[in-house]
């Protein structure tokens, strides 16, 4: 497998290794901004989970350590600035997010456009053979299919990264939304 791959990339041309590049970068910032916001999210939502069933259980008193908390103290709140605070609180949260949509969306097309160069360069190299044969063609189609396949496999991930990390998002909103509930019918 190592072998085919590095027999791949020395008789790639310099458009389908920057594309292999390009891709490979997106697939790690991908796998590094999934990790980092799912850690960083599923640590706030069990905090913010906590914090809303200490107001389910009849406390009353904002905890400072709450995300809402940051934002309201127990002297002076009010819907405005618990809706501000909701705001500022899901917008923090969701920073650096827009990346895995822009990963999922944009890698099939850097891959295709790998795909279409190295067509078209297999095309220009056919060019001046009076006589070519599938057999001939085959190899060096499927190996410009790699840059498309290498696409489609980022935006997998990148999309159902995008995906998760949206839902952690709805989990907290819930949770902020609740909290900001509780504490205006306690007014």
């Amino acid at each position: 497998m190592l072998d085919t791959l590095l027999n791949y990339l020395s008789g790639g041309t310099v458009i389908t290794i920057g594309v292999l590049f390009l891709l490979s970068l997106y697939l790690i910032l991908s796998i590094w901004i999934f990790m980092y916001k799912y850690i960083r999210l599923s640590n706030i939502i069990s905090n913010e989970k906590n914090h809303l069933q200490h107001f389910l259980s009849g406390d009353s008193r904002i905890n400072p350590l709450s995300q809402i908390g940051q934002y309201v103290s127990n002297d002076h709140v009010n819907r405005e600035l618990l809706d501000v605070s909701h705001i500022v609180i899901i917008k923090e949260a969701s920073k650096g997010l827009y990346w895995q949509s822009i990963f999922a969306s944009t890698a099939p097309f850097i891959g295709l456009f790998g795909t279409v160069v190295g067509i078209l360069e297999s095309f220009a190299a056919f060019a001046g053979v009076s006589k070519v044969s599938f057999a001939t063609i085959a190899p060096v189609i499927s190996e410009a299919l790699v840059a498309t396949a290498a696409g489609i496999f980022v935006a997998t991930f990148a999309y159902t990264f995008h995906q998760i990390l949206t839902h952690k998002l709805y989990i907290l909103d819930t949770h902020i939304k609740s909290q900001a509930k509780i504490i205006l019918s306690r007014m």
